[in-house]
């Protein structure tokens, strides 16, 4: 048997025969053309770019009605980058300068690219990596005459269930895939925000990624486990570890037609306090997932996904409908936008300049305030798309009282705009920040006193405290979300809004970590933020927690500066 481990970014147990994605062959023929040969390269690379984006616009245009949300935009940013002039004249500047084959010129071109996404912090932009891989690998693939996605492993060989073992998935190549019965997605790259999670996530299929070379240890065939709670994965195992991982997988199934029951019961402590719990959203087809969950609104709407992979800039009539689209869907419950939050690492323009430290560069509400234009475009978007429903303005980043001033003179000018265009809009928004950054935490109080709410970004917010890059893997081990620094700030500034009357949200990472829901009750956190898929496993821990109790528990362990003991506070 053979043990692999990587990342598990989609819960549940999978069991099943390996199928195993052939590889896109980046490690192509490199020879070097004559110098009269080059233009010829370079049409063949330009009539192969044009093939990749025709496919990809089939398939797009062709989507089954059951197809997952997140799908069809991801074609689109696929097909914009096949479409982008840039990456045909980079590549054919080395056919030209350098006599490179068209092969050859675009996986050089690609892994340029690649590389710079990696070198970015934000750790979404460094999966878009991915996106370039994959577009490359399909161009490769229509130049080699497109060779079959799978193996002909004849499935029906056996009743066994198939488990997708892959380098990495592009969208498109999900939507191949999604026709079979597939068990579970094993990738060899990718994270938690790469294309293969994002779409298993919302097709709820167990996926673990990060695996490393594990595509090069299956063959065809070879019996899998794959465990979405430890991101394990099992080759082989023996006829003991297989009934062991089918009881859980029995015993998951039982759990989750459980959990299914509480969607419309309230999220309450047993001694009666009123928990909100709210959906983080990228993308406005996923306002209906959050719906369907049974969320009290939307927590974190990230505008930014609307900006990246594209050559231009959205339109003030695009985000509109996207924004008011949203607010339509929820049905009059609140929905809070965070506002762009790009800058330095994260351009907008194809320009993959990385600032010395984009961590603390020109990003987000400082990257706004730095270009009025594309801020005011944004806001008046957001105030038209308000007109709808209560809309709640997030502004990320911010570490300064100045900027919230900036901020609310920027507001009234987009209003103004709107008055002398005659633009209908609503003043029912209400304007809140981020508390992602140490400093604003500290000194919390006159940001709780001039703000109409907070929201907790745990990510960043442990990172700047601990000074750890959470996408560094040499210090990956040092994030820590439990230290007690980091719970301070969080109580410190619940607290705050508490006295002051203004709600206070968390909307990282931890607000939808089940295992840590008790502890953040205990901080006197009663406002969640977190993926819809998330809800029913922290509404259940609410649910089963005494509120009062908690608080008392997890106080006194802040005092003595101690680290709190999850196991503690079930009982």
């Amino acid at each position: 048997m053979v043990c692999a481990q990587g990342q598990a970014v989609v819960k549940g147990y999978a069991i099943g025969r390996a199928a195993v994605m052939g590889a896109a062959a980046l490690e192509v023929a490199h020879y070097r053309i004559s110098p009269e040969d080059a233009q010829a390269e370079c049409d063949r690379l330009k009539e192969a770019l044009q093939t990749a984006r025709n496919e990809l616009d089939a398939i797009a245009v062709t989507l089954p009605d059951d197809a997952p949300r997140e799908l069809a935009p991801l074609l689109t940013v696929h097909s914009m980058l096949l479409g982008d002039p840039m990456l045909l004249q980079q590549t054919c500047e080395l056919i030209v300068g350098r006599h490179y084959n068209a092969e050859w010129a675009l996986t050089s071109q690609g892994q340029f690219l690649t590389e710079q996404f990696a070198l970015m912090e934000d750790e979404y932009l460094r999966e878009r990596g991915g996106d370039i891989r994959q577009v490359i690998e399909r161009v490769l693939r229509v130049m080699a005459g497109s060779p079959p996605l799978l193996p002909a492993f004849d499935s029906a060989e056996t009743d066994d269930p198939l488990i997708v073992v892959a380098r990495d998935i592009s969208p498109a190549d999900m939507l191949r895939l999604r026709g079979g019965r597939f068990a579970a997605f094993l990738t060899d790259l990718g994270g938690p925000t790469s294309h293969t999670a994002i779409v298993a996530r919302s097709m709820n299929v167990p996926a673990v990624v990060g695996l490393g070379h594990f595509r090069s240890l299956v063959r065809d065939g070879d019996v899998l486990i794959a465990d979405g709670f430890t991101g394990a994965v099992l080759v082989n195992p023996s006829a003991q570890i297989l009934n062991e991982y089918r009881q859980r997988q029995a015993d998951y199934a039982r759990e989750r037609l459980e959990l299914a029951r509480l969607r419309d019961a309230p999220a309450m402590t047993l001694d009666g306090i009123t928990i909100r719990l709210e959906a983080n959203i990228e993308l406005p087809e996923e306002a209906e997932a959050a719906v369907q969950a049974g969320a009290d609104g939307i927590g974190l709407f990230r505008s930014e996904f609307l900006f990246m992979g594209r050559p231009d800039l959205p339109s003030e009539e695009e985000q509109y409908e996207a924004y008011a689209s949203v607010v339509k869907a929820m049905q009059g419950r609140p929905v809070t936008i965070r506002t762009l939050d790009i800058g330095a690492d994260k351009s907008l323009d194809g320009d993959t300049t990385v600032a010395t430290n984009p961590a603390l560069g020109l990003r987000a509400i400082r990257y706004c305030l730095a270009n009025p234009e594309i801020f005011a475009t944004q806001l008046r978007a957001l105030l038209r798309a308000s007109i709808f429903g209560h809309v709640r303005i997030l502004i990320p980043m911010i570490s300064q009282m100045h900027e919230v001033r900036a901020t609310r003179a920027a507001i009234e000018s987009a209003c103004r705009e709107l008055d002398e265009r005659g633009t209908p809009y609503a003043c029912n928004y209400s304007l809140g920040a981020m508390v992602e950054i140490p400093a604003m935490a500290i000194a919390i109080e006159p940001f709780v006193d001039t703000l109409d709410f907070l929201s907790i970004g745990t990510n960043d917010l442990i990172q700047y405290t601990l000074a750890i890059d959470r996408g560094d893997s040499d210090v990956a081990d040092l994030y820590d979300p439990m230290h007690p620094a980091v719970l301070r700030l969080i109580a410190h500034t619940i607290n705050a809004g508490e006295r002051a009357g203004k709600p206070v949200a968390v909307c990282g990472e931890m607000a939808g970590d089940a295992r840590v829901t008790r502890m953040l009750l205990g901080l006197g956190l009663t406002q969640f933020s977190m993926h819809p898929q998330q809800m029913l496993d922290v509404k259940k821990e609410i649910r089963q927690a005494h509120s009062n109790a908690l608080r008392t528990k997890v106080a006194m362990a802040l005092n003595r500066a101690e680290r709190i003991d999850l196991a503690s506070l079930i009982n």
